[in-house]
């Protein structure tokens, strides 16, 4: 292998001067290169913080979004020993004295005396409903029972595995019925318990015991028929009193008696009632406004931090100019400032005590918010969320897209909405002095409902004595189908008394609401009128929205694409045909912010793009690195290579010029420069 040095035969630091010569040629492309991407990363960092600036101002809306937030309301309880109460949206602001005079409670069955868990009690089926019972405990007399049709009966089979009292005792228990089962020792022996889950007197327990095998288990029965069972706790509702108007309540949980309040009864009232006060959430949404203003002024102060100019240090901001920049700001001070439209009595955030002041920020003044409370306060959902006002009262307002223009508009409905109804045959008695009666040849049935089938429904056997009691009884067991219920689907089944027959009507509305008989037993038809066939299918509401006909679903009527109600869609749960007043629909500061912000941060907005160009041209810098030190490389390999030669050149030079020497040395006459002779 031949070792070659640069500069031997001259001298020359060929090495040291190609270096020179290369850092000469690179510095200022390199300098250009670096400063290039020093100032977009710069940008691309400016950006990133412009989003986050952004995203936080989004994130900051969502309490202003939520029609919740100015709808929410505190309830306060003089003595929460009594009761405690929950309000929603939806409760009148007001004050309440309530008296607690009744707690509902759970009913409550005990056997006789056994001497040990393990004694054997008998075998058969045991059969619980639900229902209110009539029954004098002090007599033992048991006048009656209707039965709960919300509520779904409940067999249990015993047998040589599980006739004991504790083996009843866990087969209840394993059944997952609405029925707890304990053992007790009272000191004389010990009990089978039986008590219903729910509390009311509707909730009351019904039980029926067959026979088969060992005998004894008729000892359970407690029923029109036998009372075998001691009542040790009878069912009863929760009883109570609302600024001196009496309610019942079969829980302990009173929802409804005051509009969107829940009461928790905890005890009796002794002495003076408890007062309820209900009032708006005026701190929540003065909070959720305040949250609103920090996140913009802290936008603000980011975008400043950005296009600023300091005159001081001549330093400028790295987005100084920025159209970019300044089109998102524009967009959204505008939205800010801009009128909500419609009919909105606060149209403008200053309106409220909002104002921008010189640098761009918010400021809010609360003393015109506190008087906005005092007298707008409902008013103030409209000024942020896009949301929409009703003259109908049965009629309201569901959603709204981007492409709603707000504004006025009137509602004229041509078609309400129907449920899918099975009408049954009139052959049914007026039942004034016969009754239907439930065999095995007429309790099977099964059914299709809003396209649903159902598995086969088994009616509960016995002589009904009403139409109520009769459709109670379908109803329930219709509605207590797995496939039904797994589907969300449910009937209500009414007695039509005029006609004599049994109307199964769909929970539903619109053209997929329908109801359809596909089996029943022998004499089905006969005794209860429901035959195999379709019923009449629901139809959809059907209407204009500000002159322009809508698309009808159910109960919902939605503003056609293309119109200025795009997108509005409103419930019409009732009323008349024809024009039904109006729906006022203003786009909210917030909710104009929102989609704003959504163009800005979605998928191929115009920060995406920008962020997207300002990378591609970091990347560009990479290509532009790699070209840079190829052509350098060249560049060194053709300097090396003059160089080189230059070398070699001198090297030449130098030797023909020591042998010149050498030669005139040696000439006659020549001096030697040695030892001075001639």
């Amino acid at each position: 292998m031949a070792i070659t040095a640069s500069g031997l035969g001259s001298g020359l630091d060929i090495d040291g001067l190609v270096a020179q010569l290369v850092a000469a040629e690179r510095t200022p492309a390199d300098n250009r290169l670096l400063k290039n991407e020093a100032r977009l990363q710069a940008e691309l960092s400016a950006f990133g913080s412009l989003k986050g600036a952004l995203s936080t101002l989004q994130s900051s809306l969502s309490g202003l979004l939520s029609t919740n937030t100015f709808q929410a309301r505190n309830a306060k309880v003089s003595n929460s020993d009594i009761f405690t109460a929950t309000a929603g949206a939806e409760a009148t602001v007001g004050s309440y004295d309530i008296e607690v005079t009744q707690l509902a409670k759970t009913h409550s069955l005990a056997s006789g005396v056994y001497n040990a868990i393990t004694d054997v009690v008998g075998e058969g089926e045991i059969t619980f409903r639900f229902g209110t019972t009539d029954y004098d405990a002090g007599s033992d007399t048991y006048n009656g029972f209707v039965v709960n049709s919300a509520k779904t009966s409940a067999s249990i089979t015993i047998d040589s595995g599980n006739n004991t009292l504790e083996g009843i005792r866990d087969a209840v228990n394993n059944a997952g019925i609405d029925v707890t089962a304990a053992i007790v020792n009272d000191g004389t022996g010990y009990r089978l318990l039986f008590s219903s889950s729910d509390t009311g007197a509707e909730n009351s327990l019904e039980i029926s015991v067959v026979e088969s095998g060992t005998a004894g288990l008729g000892q359970l029965a407690f029923n029109a028929t036998e009372t075998n069972l001691t009542q040790t706790v009878a069912a009863q509702d929760a009883q109570l009193t609302i600024n001196g108007l009496a309610i019942t309540s079969a829980s302990n949980t009173v929802s409804g008696a005051i509009q969107d309040v829940n009461l928790t009864l905890q005890s009796v009232t002794t002495g003076t009632p408890v007062g309820l006060t209900i009032e708006r959430d005026r701190a929540g949404v003065q909070d959720t406004i305040t949250e609103f203003i920090d996140a913009y002024n802290s936008f603000v102060e980011t975008i400043n931090s950005l296009s600023s100019f300091n005159t001081d240090t001549l330093e400028a901001g790295i987005l100084l100019g920025d159209f970019t920049l300044n089109s998102v700001t524009g967009k959204v001070r505008a939205a800010l400032t801009g009128a909500v439209g419609g009919s909105a009595a606060l149209q403008r955030l200053a309106d409220i005590g909002i104002t921008t002041e010189t640098d761009g920020t918010l400021s809010l003044d609360n003393a015109i918010l506190d008087g906005v409370f005092d007298k707008n306060f409902d008013d103030l959902v409209g000024l942020f969320a896009s949301g929409a006002t009703v003259t109908d009262s049965a009629i309201s307002f569901v959603s709204s897209t981007e492409k709603t223009v707000p504004g006025d508009y009137a509602i004229n409905v041509t078609q309400l909405a129907t449920q899918g109804a099975y009408q049954g045959a009139g052959v049914l008695p007026d039942f004034s002095s016969a009754s239907v009666t439930i065999d095995s040849n007429n309790d099977t049935l099964s059914l299709k409902v809003d396209g649903v089938t159902s598995g086969v429904i088994t009616l509960t056997a016995g002589s009904y004595t009403s139409g109520a009691a009769l459709a109670a009884e379908v109803q329930a067991r219709i509605n207590a189908d797995s496939a039904l219920a797994d589907a969300g689907v449910s009937v209500t089944v009414a007695y039509d008394s005029v006609n004599n027959r049994l109307e199964v009507n769909s929970a539903s509305y619109g053209s997929g609401s329908t109801v359809e008989i596909t089996q029943v037993d022998t004499n089905t038809a006969a005794t209860l009128g429901l035959a195999v066939g379709a019923g009449i299918d629901g139809l959809n509401v059907a209407g204009t929205i500000g002159g322009v006909t809508a698309i009808g679903s159910g109960q919902t009527l939605t503003g056609a694409l293309g119109s200025a109600t795009e997108g509005l869609a409103i419930s019409v749960t009732g009323g008349a045909t024809g024009l039904r007043g109006s729906i006022s629909f203003n786009d909210g500061v917030a909710g104009k912010l929102d989609e704003l912000l959504d163009a800005f941060l979605g998928a191929d907005s115009v920060l995406d793009l920008r962020t997207e160009s300002l990378s591609d041209q970091i990347d560009d810098l990479a290509d532009q690195r790699e070209k840079l030190e190829l052509r350098m490389e060249s560049f060194e390999s053709r300097t090396r290579a003059k160089f080189t030669a230059l070398d070699v050149l001198l090297s030449q030079l130098l030797q023909t010029s020591d042998f010149l020497a050498q030669q005139l040395n040696t000439l006659p006459g020549a001096i030697s420069q040695g030892n001075g002779n001639s």
